[in-house]
């Protein structure tokens, strides 16, 4: 019934870095291959948490779009826009409000988490206790069946499951749905129409799975249903409503395995970053000043790679023979540190080397980023106005 679209949103609340080229755009930049993706600036989200310090949020909000070029985020393949120029998050947003629970928001993970985590701030707000619901407003506007997370974020997906469920229960049942359904089989035709009934009764009165997954697949092989037909047989056939809202599933992304320069997590909290166009020599300074083995005091005491920061590089940017290499001269004290860390300095700017070439059209003409931000806001604001359209209709708001 709805097409294959991915949605992913990133808080622009400073520069990218390494950690979020491995553990985010890189996914990214694969999906784009595969899917039809939506790829948004969540500035509202920024200011859950950053509503005191909004003048980080525009300059951000252009370096970032700059990095996702860098990345290899292809503007031709994928819709790029920022969040609060479509203003139909916002009313989403609102009307989604007035029928979800308070409970279901208290108890979002992240919620309690999230508080404890950014103590100094106070986050007793109604626009952070409401922001995982902002987030079914961002994903349910576009009808996007498959989210990119990671773990963490996993349970946000299943509350904007849990939201689209209780909006199709509450308004997909339209005046006369019944009626409208029957008339829909109808055009399926004599020897589909018996199928599909067949398949429902199946599924309805034997829990069936394998008939509703065969009578899905009946429906989405019609080319001679409207849209509004379709979305009632896919309701019909489930025993609810017309299906209004898309519920989307879940696609886990690997964690990020990309370490700080200290051996931490890589994040900005922490001062432990390599920027994504971070200027050569920084690079270098950075990692050859990188804490190692706090045994190896001396050039010729032998080492422990294992509780070295710096091989933690080694296993993301080094193959087997760069690693052997660094396991038998660190444990051996025939190399140095600074010898051990050459490799590293060579792999990660050969990788940033495409992205300064990327990024170098955009940072001397600024305004080729606005242009395709601009036409990346056109294109989400066509896509929310065609959902919207239909939930106004549902909810008695249509005034035509």
């Amino acid at each position: 019934m709805f097409a294959d679209r991915v949605l992913s949103g990133m808080r622009p609340t400073g520069n990218l870095h390494l950690g979020h080229y491995h553990g985010v755009l890189k996914n990214w930049v694969a999906l784009q291959q595969q899917y039809e993706c939506l790829f948004f600036v969540a500035d509202w989200h920024a200011l859950t948490t950053h509503y005191d310090a909004p003048e980080i949020i525009e300059r951000s909000a252009w370096d970032m779009v700059i990095d996702w070029l860098a990345a290899g985020v292809d503007p031709a393949k994928a819709v790029l826009f920022i969040q609060s120029k479509v203003p139909a998050h916002a009313e989403l947003y609102l009307l989604l409000s007035m029928m979800t629970p308070l409970g279901w928001l208290e108890r979002v993970p992240t919620y309690k988490d999230q508080q404890e985590k950014l103590s100094e701030k106070d986050l007793s707000t109604y626009g952070f206790l409401g922001y995982p619901l902002l987030q079914s407003a961002d994903i349910l506007i576009y009808r996007a069946n498959r989210v990119p997370v990671g773990e963490d974020q996993a349970p946000h997906i299943e509350f904007t499951r849990e939201i689209c469920r209780r909006f199709n229960h509450i308004y997909g049942k339209e005046v006369g749905f019944e009626e409208k359904a029957q008339a829909a089989i109808k055009k399926l035709g004599s020897k589909k129409s018996r199928l599909y009934i067949e398949l429902r009764t199946r599924y309805q009165e034997q829990g069936d799975e394998h008939a509703l997954a065969e009578a899905k697949s009946l429906l989405e092989e019609q080319q001679n249903l409207s849209m509004g037909d379709q979305e009632r047989l896919y309701g019909y056939l489930e025993g609810g409503g017309k299906m209004i809202l898309c519920e989307p599933e879940t696609l886990l992304t690997k964690a990020s395995r990309m370490p700080g320069l200290d051996g931490q997590k890589m994040s900005k909290s922490y001062n432990n970053t390599i920027s994504l166009r971070e200027d050569a020599d920084s690079v270098r300074k950075k990692i050859r000043t990188m804490p190692t083995d706090p045994a190896r005091v001396r050039r010729t005491d032998p080492g422990n790679p294992e509780v070295c920061p710096v091989w933690q590089f080694h296993l993301i940017y080094s193959d087997d023979e760069i690693r052997d290499w660094v396991q038998q001269g660190c444990r051996s004290a025939s190399i140095g540190c600074l010898d051990c860390k050459s490799p590293v300095i060579d792999r990660v700017l050969a990788e940033q080397e495409p992205m300064h070439d990327r990024a170098r059209m955009y940072e001397e003409d600024p305004v080729l980023v606005r242009n395709i931000i601009a036409d990346g806001c056109e294109k989400a604001n066509q896509l929310a106005e065609e959902t919207m359209r239909d939930i106004r209709a549902a909810m008695g708001l249509d005034y035509s």
